[in-house]
């Protein structure tokens, strides 16, 4: 496997050019004297923490054109063939994984493939196919419901505008910008949880609100960097800034987060933390996109599988 320089894996703890070792290490020297870790302002950003407004712009846009080059294949974790789908699939994604929802999406687009074939569904049927995914009863109504309104109200089609999109039943900002910005390539930025906890670690905000959330970080980059920004953000907070217990010692912007030390800072021990395709392990897609394969990413397994 070649080694990338954008890559986590195989290169926080190589014998080789020492790049990505030195500055992990320069991070944790730091943490542990307490002196300023490079890129940083020292106690971190935002509200009183001594960095200026313009070296804040600067860090967290230097932040996303690092995790551009360690993603250059972020896309939608979502399986989908069209605005439809992708809308129904979001929506099914609250309180589960993107891998349920693609393990479980393939059945429910061939019985139901359109806002008409869904809109007429009988809701046991749907509840059945839903299952795996939990809350399969207040899903079934949600998606037959925005079915029913896309086909009331929207001609069969989904809307392309924000204030449209949210009066559909289960369908909030997140679920909105989600399908604006991947099925329309209107920019807008997705507030999940991870999104929500990165930014707060980086000091980019310390808001707590997903609208306010929304509203600092937009401020700080061009409307057009939105939709990649988010996926950027989630995809380091999936595969290497855990919840719980951060892989700092593997993290490539180590240098720039405020933060470092939360988790693991040692590389070995970092590595064996990352997930996905830098930890050498399926993704969530079951049809990911080419570019995802030829940079290793490995395809997730169907519903039932091993």
């Amino acid at each position: 496997m070649t080694v990338r320089r954008d890559s986590a894996v195989g290169e926080q703890g190589s014998d080789g050019s020492g790049k990505k070792v030195k500055t992990v290490k320069k991070a944790a020297a730091a943490k542990k004297t307490g002196s300023r870790i490079p890129g940083t302002s020292g106690t971190g950003s935002g509200s009183g923490s001594g960095e200026s407004r313009t070296a804040l712009v600067r860090r967290a846009r230097r932040i996303n054109r690092e995790l551009a080059e360690v993603y250059p294949y972020a896309h939608p974790e979502l399986d989908f063939e069209n605005p439809f789908q992708l809308l129904v699939a979001t929506v099914l994604s609250a309180q589960t994984t993107d891998l349920r929802v693609n393990q479980t999406t393939p059945a429910l687009f061939a019985k139901y493939p359109t806002p008409e074939d869904l809109a007429a569904a009988d809701p046991q049927a749907v509840e059945e196919i839903l299952r795996p995914c939990g809350f399969f009863r207040a899903k079934t109504r949600s998606v037959i419901g925005l079915s029913k309104a896309l086909v009331e109200d929207f001609g069969g089609e989904v809307p392309g505008k924000l204030e449209d999109l949210v009066k559909l039943p289960g369908v909030g900002r997140k679920t909105a910008f989600v399908v604006l910005g991947n099925a329309f390539g209107r920019p807008g930025i997705t507030v999940d949880t991870h999104f929500q906890r990165l930014v707060r670690r980086w000091k980019w905000t310390e808001e707590t609100e997903p609208e306010k959330i929304e509203a600092a970080v937009a401020e700080l980059f061009p409307k057009k960097d939105w939709t990649d920004l988010s996926h950027h953000v989630i995809w380091h907070g999936r595969r290497i800034c855990h919840a719980r217990k951060p892989a700092c010692g593997a993290c490539p912007i180590a240098p720039l987060c405020p933060s470092y030390g939360e988790g693991e800072t040692d590389p070995e021990k970092a590595k064996k933390l990352l997930k996905y395709e830098k930890g050498g392990f399926p993704g969530q897609r079951l049809n990911p996109p080419q570019a995802y394969l030829d940079a290793g990413g490995i395809p997730a397994p169907p519903l039932g599988a091993g």
